[in-house]
């Protein structure tokens, strides 16, 4: 989607700043800085605004190969304001978004048959919501397509109620897609309000139930639950400027390095550094300066 944020200059009536963002797209974008080969699955409309996220994410290293096009349609749009710590709020304009309309584009089988071939297939609960039936339908068959291949499947419990007509929708939908994933990313703040779970150990509990294995649950200024019950704190804490995209950078960080074959605790750490540089720069996906 595209991003409205504010310039944070306090001065009175800040501008706005327009970039991109998206939760899976926020993920994708760091795995492409860090040297990843990372394709992105969705669909942007035929207008002047998602040419130039196209553009955008070619520049950051992404392929866009797999992005459809729905000429009756345009991008998602999305604002960010935050308050004196750093916490994060948004409004939202996506009800008519391409993405909506993903699996009834032209191309779509082709790029279905490529993402099947992929290492790591990685989506969230944000991308089943925004999703009909059908489509939610097709992405599950997906992940299951690239499990069978010999592919990872990560998925991320994102729930935004919002989105959904009632949280037993949400937490079906949910439920199915942990079944068929192979790396869980769950946050805890989300599993309360989704399920109730007030702890990281009957989260990765219910998770693990389902057939995820690997699940790390996260725990926001906490650190994560690895898979084996340990507890991983960030190295420091940080007074956020922006906590926008901090569960994303988490998931690129700990994805791309479990990709290397580093250890989850390893890759944990790399997932905190990650979402630390994040934090404290404004926007989900912050201008690279390092």
């Amino acid at each position: 989607m595209l991003e409205l944020s504010q310039d944070g200059s306090g001065q009175g009536d800040s501008s706005w700043r327009l970039a991109y963002g998206g939760d899976t797209l926020n993920t994708a974008i760091h795995l492409a800085r860090n040297g990843l080969d990372v394709a992105y699955l969705t669909a942007l409309g035929t207008d002047l605004f998602s040419e130039d996220l196209k553009a955008r994410w070619r520049a950051e290293g992404l392929d866009t190969t797999l992005v459809l096009a729905d000429p009756a349609r345009n991008p998602g749009l999305y604002a960010i304001t935050c308050d004196e710590a750093g916490e994060r709020s948004f409004t939202y304009w996506r009800g008519e978004s391409a993405a909506r309309k993903l699996f009834g584009c032209a191309g779509i089988e082709a790029a279905l048959e490529s993402a099947a071939t992929a290492d790591l297939l990685a989506f969230s609960l944000v991308s089943l919501a925004i999703l009909p039936e059908e489509g939610r339908q097709a992405l599950i068959s997906l992940a299951r397509k690239v499990r069978a291949r010999g592919g990872l499947v990560a998925f991320d419990g994102n729930y935004r109620p919002r989105l959904w007509p009632d949280w037993q929708t949400a937490r079906a939908a949910r439920d199915a897609a942990i079944a068929v994933a192979s790396l869980g990313l769950p946050t805890l703040e989300d599993e309360t309000m989704l399920s109730g779970e007030t702890g990281a150990d009957a989260v990765a509990a219910h998770w693990q139930g389902l057939g995820c294995a690997e699940t790390v649950v996260k725990l926001g200024p906490e650190g994560c639950r690895l898979p084996d019950g340990a507890i991983v704190a960030p190295e420091r804490v940080l007074a956020p400027v922006d906590t926008s995209g901090a569960g994303d950078a988490f998931n690129a960080g700990y994805l791309g390095a479990r990709l290397r074959g580093e250890a989850p605790a390893q890759a944990a750490i790399a997932g905190h550094a990650l979402a630390g540089w994040t934090i404290m720069r404004r926007g989900a996906i912050p201008v690279r300066d390092f």
